[in-house]
């Protein structure tokens, strides 16, 4: 009765959670006098390579108390421009349906911290500031299933072992080398059949690598 009673609750829990948990987003809010700038990615994690925009939200006290607007056509006066490292490029801003909502299409073409910089005017009120968004990821963090090196690896150890079979049975048809038995005789039926075998295992090693492929 006791392990019903923990699932059922589990189970409510996870339906109450469906309708509450909204997406998370590692934006970055300052304060410059009365209004409220953010800025964020509009896809997160941002991966280098991959478009993504860099999105804003800008905003002031609203009517009643702890209420805030957006404010529209915000990007009249104030220029924008994206920065890394000791790059800087200006940026174009559209304007998003909602109020106070703005974007800006970019595809990062290098990992790590990027800024954003807004230099202007709003409604009389000077803005210059810096703001920092989410560090651009490798694409490694999106990768699945992993890549890895091993596999270059693994071809190589398997072309140097034919190479390595097939310099044995040249010497072997030569004369160069020769194989005795437990009765101190040459068999070259029996080292004919040592190589087959390690064909044989080298093949099966070159499928089972294309299958995990």
């Amino acid at each position: 009765m006791m392990i019903v009673k923990i699932v059922i609750f589990g189970i409510i829990g996870f339906l109450f959670c469906l309708g509450m948990i909204v997406p998370s987003f590692a934006h970055t809010t300052v304060h410059v006098e009365k209004y409220q700038i953010e800025a964020g990615w509009g896809i997160e994690p941002p991966v280098v390579g991959i478009r993504n925009d860099l999105v804003f939200k800008i905003t002031e006290p609203g009517e009643t108390e702890g209420s805030y607007k957006g404010i529209t056509s915000a990007f009249k006066d104030v220029d924008a421009a994206v920065m890394f490292g000791g790059a800087i490029k200006n940026i174009d801003i559209n304007s998003d349906p909602r109020p106070g909502y703005y974007f800006s299409p970019i595809i990062p073409t290098k990992t790590g911290t990027y800024m954003v910089e807004f230099k202007g005017e709003l409604d009389g009120t000077v803005i210059d500031i810096k703001i920092p968004v989410e560090d651009v990821e490798s694409t490694a963090i999106l990768d699945f299933p992993p890549t890895t090196s091993e596999g270059t690896a693994d071809v190589t150890a398997l072309k140097n072992a034919v190479s390595s079979l097939q310099q044995d049975i040249s010497k072997l048809k030569s004369g160069e080398t020769s194989v005795s038995t437990s009765d101190g005789s040459t068999s070259y039926d029996f080292a004919i059949l040592g190589l087959s075998i390690a064909a044989a295992s080298i093949i099966l090693a070159i499928i089972a690598l294309i299958k995990r492929k």
